[in-house]
């Protein structure tokens, strides 16, 4: 099986668990609800605490601070509605029923563990992000490269918190060790969920076509709406279902279970097992 095969069969498996449970892209919805709510509440209040002397705005010092704790904030809600959507894979990977109430009170079980989280993976994104934007070409290189190597081992921080119930810093231990021991950097489900996503997106592309070439301004308003809510609909999908292969594979790779939906060949196939190697990142 080529890599773009198993990326697509990889992917196809967590569209089915999408499809057999459709509730769980409610928490995208939920999520993107709560990101705007806290975007409002934080601008709104750089604008009241900003400097208006001189007659001209200017961030203030307490402006930047709360610009700095919404960020915080934005990270943690992602994180709460990302562990619900874990715990909600994981029931139905475990051959449940789990419900939108489910979900949420999985995520509660785990609230002291997820907000840690939210606040260290927060701040480290806002680190390298003010780093990259204030160095040069080495500097954002480097600092890209530092984050593409933060998200491959953390990134079964969230089912290891949700799933085990252990700490953040056991948490971080442990999806290390997965990453070096078992399949790391091969994560190729993303890849094939990247591919459905985009050809999602560009099936809306004709409709607000047809829409700015009829000449009439309400049909060109109504396409993209249209449009719009699709799309909406494809990022809730392709975001379950990024959680969902990432519940699946922390199964298959902390429990050695092959998750319902899936294929042994298939998870074989992405996912061989390796010797653990030392160095940076195990490599």
């Amino acid at each position: 099986m080529s890599r773009l095969q198993t990326s697509m069969a990889l992917a196809k498996a967590s569209w089915r668990v999408l499809r057999d449970t459709t509730s769980l892209m409610v928490l995208p919805l939920l999520s993107f609800l709560a990101t705007l709510v806290t975007i409002g509440l934080f601008v709104a209040g750089a604008l009241v605490t900003g400097d208006r002397s001189g007659g001209t705005f200017h961030l203030s010092p307490v402006s930047w601070a709360l610009g700095a704790l919404g960020y915080i904030a934005l990270a943690c809600i992602s994180v709460y509605f990302n562990a619900a959507l874990v715990s909600a894979a994981n029931e139905r990977l475990s051959g449940g029923d789990p419900s939108i109430d489910s979900a949420l009170a999985g995520a509660n079980a785990h609230l002291p563990q997820i907000l840690g989280w939210g606040i260290i993976s927060g701040t480290v994104s806002m680190i390298l992000r003010q780093i990259q934007e204030n160095s040069g070409i080495l500097g954002r290189i480097v600092t890209a490269v530092a984050g593409i190597a933060w998200s491959l081992v953390t990134y079964l921080v969230l089912p290891i918190l949700v799933i085990e119930g252990v700490g953040v810093r056991q948490a971080l231990t442990r999806s290390k060790d997965l990453f070096t021991r078992t399949w790391g950097e091969r994560v190729m489900g993303n890849v094939g969920i990247g591919i459905i996503g985009l050809v999602g997106f560009l099936a809306a592309v004709p409709v607000v076509i047809v829409g700015a070439i009829s000449g009439n301004a309400a049909v060109l308003v109504a396409t993209i709406v249209v449009a719009a809510l699709w799309i909406g609909v494809i990022a809730c999908a392709t975001s379950a279902m990024s959680v969902i292969f990432q519940t699946a594979l922390y199964r298959y790779a902390a429990l050695g279970e092959v998750p319902g939906g899936w294929d042994q060949a298939t998870l074989t196939s992405a996912f061989p097992p390796r010797k653990q190697r030392t160095g940076l990142l195990g490599r």
